[in-house]
């Protein structure tokens, strides 16, 4: 027996739809990155290596293993500004600058443990996980 084919029709265009909503809520800055293993830097000679799926984590680093919701507040090409709250009252927010889609620029700022943070991490993919 055969499926209708309004049926299939109607789940394939649903697909599509959730598949471009998908990509118009991630930002320009991550469509161009990838995850792997992202070796992390800091200005104080801090280095870590994070296997990572999908490098837009990064834009809240200091709340990594935190349960965040992330809103897009500037998404430019080269550009995003990252607004994000967190269960417990933390936050933060970051801009990140695309330097090559394996290496980032991530300013940060917010607050963590109730006290407030403010850094700058360079970010490049060196391989995958």
């Amino acid at each position: 027996m055969k499926r209708p084919i309004r049926a299939t029709t109607g789940v394939c265009a649903a697909a599509v739809a959730l598949l471009a909503l998908t990509a118009a809520a991630r930002p320009a800055v991550f469509m161009q990155t990838s995850g792997g293993l992202w070796e992390v830097s800091r200005a104080d000679g801090g280095r870590r290596n994070i296997c990572i799926a999908d490098p837009a984590v990064l834009s809240q680093y200091e709340h990594l293993r935190s349960n965040c919701s992330r809103e897009i507040i500037r998404d430019q090409q080269s550009r995003t500004e990252v607004h994000y709250t967190c269960t417990g009252g933390a936050f933060g927010q970051s801009n990140v600058q695309l330097i090559t889609p394996r290496s980032l620029r991530i300013e940060t700022q917010g607050i963590s443990n109730n006290a407030p943070f403010h850094y700058v991490l360079q970010a490049r993919r060196i391989g995958n996980c």
